[in-house]
Formats: C-alpha cells, structure tokens, sequence
C-alpha cells in the first residue's frame, strides 16, 4: 500500500504538521525529518489518532548543522528507500543574532543552506524514484512574501553568513529569497537533464505559527488584532503545499513562486538568474569546506556550473 514515500522538514507544529496530517490522509509512508523528536511522537500519535492506517516515519535532524544534515542524507539513502516528495517546510526566526555549530547565522542556516544541502543529497535519489516509477517527483521550498523587501545590495552571502549589524527580519526575508533562488537554479538544472522531478517555492501566508509570534517589531500582537481577519488558519496556510505537492494541476510546472494556490510573481531579484547561480555556487562551496570529510565532491553537479 505504502509504495509512495513522502519527505518533509519541520513536522512538530504549524504548517509542518498539517502538511503531514493531509500527506498521510493520501496513504503514503510520510517521513519527517525533526529536530524535537518528543513533539513528533506527539504529532504522530495524533494523526494515527484520526487515521490509524497512517504510516510515519520519523528521523532527527539539524537543519542548522551541515555535518548533521550530511550524517542524516547517509543514513536515509543506506536504506535504499524510495523518495517521491520532498518539502522542504522547516523554518526559524531569530531575533537575536546567533550562530550554528559551524559558525553561520543561524536563520540562513537553517532556513536555506541546510535545506540546500539535503536537497543536493537526496535528489538524485528523487530523479531515480522518478525514472523508475514513471510518477513526477516533486520538492517544495516553503518561502515567503516577505521575500520582497530584500534589496539586491543587501543580498550578499559573506554578510548573509556573518552579518554585521543583524536584524532578524532581514535575516529571514534573506533566507526565504534563498530559498526561491534555490528552485529557479535547480529548475533549470533538473531541466537541462530531463529529469521527472519539479521544484518551486510557495508562500503559505501569514498565519500565527511560532514563527511569527517570533517577529517583535514586524507582527505585534496590536496588528495581528488589526489584521485578523486577514490572517490564515493553520490548515489554510498549508493548503498551498499541499497544492503544489499532490495537485495533478501542478503537474510539470518547475521554478515557479506560488501563493494561495496559484501560480503568482515573485520579485525581480528572485527571478535573476546570476543571482540564483552564484548563490548556489558559494553555497556549494562552503559546503566543501566544512564537510570534507561526507566526500560532498561526489554530489551531483546541479546547482555548481
């Protein structure tokens, strides 16, 4: 029955976690791949609790550490296991300046470079999923609106990595165009080889998950009274994933931006094409440095021209 395998990052609350409640509803083994393994028991427990055939798969991971994003890629692939989806939902917002254990600002880490590298372990698994099942793989990068107010001279990865006068806001709106850049790179890319397997990046709106309860000075607590019926439930905010993982509507549609379920224009640095291939170049090289020793030369060469 379970012959679809479903990835997914940052399963424990949110977004996350109604994504993987709608994804195990489709009958496919869902994987979530966590920091909190505690809160994911709990949220498993309470999908199987509405729907006991429910099969989940759960594994710990820091997106923040390249060496445990590398630790975790080699101990999924060992398993040989089919990859038919992946979304890449986890986030962070860090008001405060901090770093990951190999020393990068901790919102780009997580939010993009770790995510980036997980990408670039597990798709070629995903393009031999795809190849054997003749069923489209698909990865989802979750973005955001906010995306927007990054101006291309504040987009500079040495700063993105060791900012020097942070702010939190900015950090995570960098992290979220990153994570455009990075589906418009690897779109063209995974065209270039003909391979079955799409990527695009969708906004889920604004919805009161820890995150934005995180972002003192954008969303206070005055404007969310203000603005509350413009803001999205959880399961709304999710359904845009959702759309864009399992609709047949979606179906070959690659490195596009999409929010509230369409396809919608995302800004003109997002769409820059340099911009995208030189951030996946250094991201790719800073990669070299740190994991030297998961042999990440042997990756493929999508994002590195």
């Amino acid at each position: 029955m379970f012959d679809a395998y479903y990835f997914l990052t940052g399963g424990t609350s949110g977004i996350g976690a109604e994504t993987a409640r709608v994804l195990a509803k489709r009958g496919v083994r869902v994987v979530m791949a966590v920091r909190d393994m505690k809160k994911a028991e709990m949220v498993k427990e309470r999908i199987i609790r509405e729907n006991p055939e429910a099969d989940i798969i759960l594994f710990e991971i820091d997106l923040s550490s390249l060496s445990s994003v590398a630790r975790f890629c080699s101990q999924f692939l060992s398993q040989d296991l089919p990859l038919n989806i992946l979304i890449n939902n986890a986030g962070v917002f860090s008001p405060n300046l901090e770093f990951s254990e190999e020393k990068i600002e901790l919102t780009f880490a997580t939010n993009f470079l770790g995510h980036y590298l997980l990408t670039e372990m597990l798709i070629e698994k995903m393009i031999d999923t795809a190849e054997k099942s003749g069923i489209e793989g698909r990865i989802i990068n979750l973005s955001s609106v906010i995306h927007n107010w990054v101006k291309p001279d504040c987009f500079s990865f040495p700063k993105l990595l060791h900012p020097i006068r942070y702010n939190g806001t900015r950090a995570y709106a960098q992290s979220k165009l990153a994570t455009i850049l990075h589906a418009k790179a690897l779109s063209k890319q995974l065209k270039d080889r003909n391979a079955n397997v799409t990527i695009n990046a969708v906004h889920p709106g604004i919805v009161k998950t820890g995150i934005i309860r995180a972002h003192k000075g954008l969303f206070t607590d005055s404007l969310f009274l203000i603005a509350s019926k413009l803001l999205k439930s959880i399961s709304q905010g999710a359904a845009t994933t959702c759309y864009v993982a399992l609709s047949n509507e979606t179906k070959g549609l690659s490195g596009k931006y999409f929010a509230d379920c369409n396809e919608t224009n995302c800004s003109d640095l997002a769409n820059d094409e340099y911009v995208a291939l030189k951030l996946c170049t250094q991201s790719r090289a800073l990669i070299h440095d740190h994991l030297h020793e998961f042999q990440i030369h042997a990756l493929p060469n999508l994002c590195f021209l």
